[in-house]
């Protein structure tokens, strides 16, 4: 089997060339950018196609993650290698990358366990552990930090519903207004209307599975045959979602979707 290939960037003049030794964090079980690197990279994890960022201090480090590669960078070198599918625990929201090359070894392993760095005093949701071996060294550096996934910017608009479990719902279905939802990818709140009540929460986003939470809504009672309480079974279960020619399809494993439109 063929080894993977890692790119090798030398040190930019900005980056100090030290040995790599460790990174300190707090596990309040994930981490936070330093000032410098946050500003810039808030304006391009998005279109670079980053899904997840981590980095941790002393030394200082950065981890980026993209369906096509994965970079980590240290005061000494950049390593570049394509992305590979992550190991997923069986008992928990544990995801692990092991590349070994001929001149490298880098195991990452992602953990669902609240971080705080004690640099930033940024807390992050994500724990993040690094093991890397490089050339002929003898000893692994252990590298720690915090890290999260980047919601998905196209997310961040307001849905009307169009369907609701697969069919086209009308004024028998929510009398009054259509049941809507307003996504903030900033905050990964949501706030929006049942088609009878108030409601808002919470979003949960990996790469590849989106769920809302923690919803709560007003009290309002229902006209009768108000399909409230189908919709909120039915986005309660969402695990999945696509978006293509302004609609948003929310999906579950029964395979019963709610279709939403953009509006502006």
């Amino acid at each position: 089997m063929r080894n993977l290939a890692f790119l090798i960037i030398s040190c930019s003049m900005t980056i100090a060339c030290n040995k790599v030794k460790s990174s300190d964090h707090t596990t309040k079980e994930n981490v936070s950018k330093s000032p410098a690197v946050e500003n810039k990279e808030n304006n391009t994890d998005l279109t670079e196609g980053i899904y997840f960022t981590a980095n941790g201090t002393e030394p200082f480090w950065k981890l980026k993650i993209t369906d096509e590669r994965i970079t980590l960078i240290t005061p000494e070198q950049t390593f570049v290698t394509p992305h590979t599918e992550p190991i997923k625990a069986a008992d928990a929201n544990v995801k692990s990358y092991k590349i070994h090359t001929e001149s490298t070894e880098l195991n990452i392993q992602i953990k669902h366990v609240e971080c705080l760095n004690q640099a930033s005093d940024k807390q992050s949701n994500y724990t993040v552990d690094i093991e890397l071996k490089k050339g002929l060294d003898k000893d692994l550096t252990i590298l720690k930090g915090c890290g999260d996934y980047i919601t998905d910017y196209r997310l961040h608009d307001i849905w009307i519903l169009e369907e609701l479990n697969g069919k086209t719902i009308d004024r028998s279905d929510f009398k009054n207004e259509f049941p809507r939802i307003e996504i903030n990818t900033k905050t990964n709140q949501f706030i929006g209307f049942t088609g009878c009540n108030q409601m808002n929460g919470s979003l949960f986003f990996e790469k590849g599975l989106l769920r809302f939470s923690q919803i709560m809504t007003t009290k309002m009672m229902c006209e009768s045959g108000s399909k409230e309480t189908e919709f909120l079974k039915a986005l309660q279960s969402t695990t999945t979602y696509t978006i293509a020619d302004n609609r948003l399809v929310l999906s579950n494993s029964d395979g019963s979707p709610l279709v939403f439109k953009k509006i502006d």
